[in-house]
């Protein structure tokens, strides 16, 4: 089976593990990941960010490492036809790019042409700017978006740091701790085996 392309959507401050990680793992079993950023051109570099949990009442947040734009944004925006699933990494990205028409009809022509959508943490966020996304959808996402989730129609789901959840072709995920499951079971839409010999 030839590998896929997968656009990953990354605004700045986009969280660094959900760029890095998600991009590499799916490059070593042979999918092309472009990412991009509004307004933002291949060679472009944009600041990411880490978040953790330390003990207080919400995340930290930290300057990650500069993240590397490989396709330029105008360009995916007029290739959308070849590309099979679109990621929406999170992060505080999200809360920005969400805002863009453009990074609104991505996901518009993603969701009608019924082709994958994976999420994870905030990811979210971009994805319910879209009226009907998540409509009926089951979605985990950070608990801080449950409310957005359920005013956008869809059913927030509790999951663990580590699991990662599927609805139809929706993937979803709390964060970047759940990284190796939501890998997996976005390589399982896109009909990816692996096999150990």
């Amino acid at each position: 089976m030839p590998g896929k392309k997968i656009l990953m959507l990354t605004g700045e401050f986009t969280e660094e593990y959900e760029i890095f990680v998600y991009q590499q793992a799916m490059e070593a079993v042979g999918h092309t990941i472009h990412v991009v950023c509004p307004d933002k051109n291949a060679g472009d570099l944009i600041k990411t960010s880490l978040h953790d949990f330390e003990g207080d009442q919400t995340y930290t947040e930290k300057l990650g490492h500069y993240a590397l734009i490989n396709k330029t944004f105008s360009e995916a925006e007029r290739q959308l036809d070849q590309y099979h699933a679109v990621y929406c990494a999170g992060g505080r990205g999200p809360e920005y790019i969400r805002t863009d028409k453009r990074v609104q009809a991505i996901v518009r022509h993603f969701h009608e042409a019924q082709k994958p959508i994976f999420t994870i943490c905030h990811g979210v966020q971009i994805l319910i700017a879209v009226d009907g996304v998540v409509r009926g959808k089951k979605v985990g996402a950070l608990g801080a978006c449950e409310p957005e989730v359920t005013l956008a129609g869809g059913t927030y789901i509790d999951l663990s740091p580590t699991e990662a959840y599927v609805d139809g072709t929706m993937v979803s995920a709390k964060g970047w701790t759940a990284l190796a499951a939501f890998i997996r079971e976005c390589l399982k839409v896109l009909g990816t085996e692996i096999r150990h010999a």
